[in-house]
């Protein structure tokens, strides 16, 4: 089955699977692996599932409908899977990384790959094939005891941004991509991310590249922000900040603004391509998280979180 869709797109899914079920998963024979995907993910799924049974896996492939938004808890049946997997694998159009089921499975020891929006581009991207990820976690490492050590992070940029709060006491998270259990990775972002002490983060924030969420993609112009008290209180910038604004907007939960991640990215292969996950990993970039913290070390809990 994956053979034919692979044919039938005419790109080989193959190399992308092999990295992932072998370097970034490290699966190894008669563990349980599960997969969550859409009907929109299928190929990717089943890539991944006979690269992932040819290595001698239990593989379970779990078809849950297309989620109505990012952070929307799978059914319960799949949340039970995960939580019994040891390694798990979620190619889905809509992220389930931000939910109460994956922070369960992760509690429960499982090595988390992350496939949101996959792409053929992504799937056969340098920044997933050819990237060193091993050499990279040292990288990985020092920053996050950087950050897990620090107390006070000052963020500023050319064209203004000038953010200030505090991470005191807080753990950073080190996303290696080759995860172990109870660790979660974006394949192919590496990064190392820490979230601010809720509530203290103050001063403007400046995005200048892309929102690789609802299809808002390379940004045409900077989203300018106002941050006071931890939250967002104002968006400015054209067109796609009005459209990612008023979805914010639309929940009507003010914790939809709330400053939840400053994130580093770590991989010397990526490049900025609107794509969630190669853009969050592209070396010397920041990015900074909007909305739920709870998934990451934080308190807040929100319905959306975006970067």
């Amino acid at each position: 089955m994956a053979d034919g869709a692979v044919a039938k797109a005419g790109v080989d899914l193959s190399p992308g699977a092999r990295r992932l079920v072998h370097v970034n998963g490290r699966v190894q024979p008669g563990e349980v692996v599960v997969i969550v995907t859409d009907p929109t993910m299928g190929r990717y799924a089943e890539a991944v599932a006979a690269t992932a049974r040819g290595a001698g896996a239990e593989v379970t492939v779990c078809i849950i409908p297309m989620r109505k938004r990012d952070g929307q808890e799978p059914p319960p049946p799949v949340a039970r899977a995960m939580a019994e997997a040891a390694v798990i694998f979620s190619p889905v159009r809509v992220s389930i990384t931000h939910t109460r089921a994956m922070r369960a499975a992760l509690e429960a020891g499982a090595r988390v790959c992350m496939m949101t929006a996959y792409t053929d581009a992504i799937m056969t991207s340098p920044a997933l094939l050819e990237t060193d990820f091993e050499a990279q976690a040292e990288v990985c490492r020092r920053l996050g005891a950087a950050f897990t050590e620090g107390e006070f992070v000052r963020l500023t940029s050319p064209r203004g941004t000038d953010l200030r709060f505090g991470i005191e006491g807080r753990v950073a998270n080190v996303l290696t991509n080759i995860p172990d259990p109870g660790e979660l990775a974006p394949v192919p972002d590496i990064e190392v991310n820490v979230v601010p002490v809720t509530g203290s983060a103050e001063g403007t924030l400046i995005f200048d590249a892309s929102v690789p969420y609802l299809g808002i993609g390379i940004l045409e112009e900077p989203i300018v922000c106002s941050v006071r008290d931890g939250a967002i209180v104002e968006m400015a910038g054209g067109a796609q900040a009005g459209f990612l604004r008023e979805h914010l907007e639309s929940f009507g939960d003010p914790h939809c603004f709330n400053v939840a991640e400053l994130g580093v990215g770590l991989n010397p292969n990526a490049r900025l391509t609107g794509e969630m996950l190669e853009d969050e990993g592209v070396m010397g970039t920041i990015h900074i998280g909007i909305g739920t913290s709870h998934t990451l070390g934080g308190e807040i809990v929100a319905p959306t979180h975006y970067d």
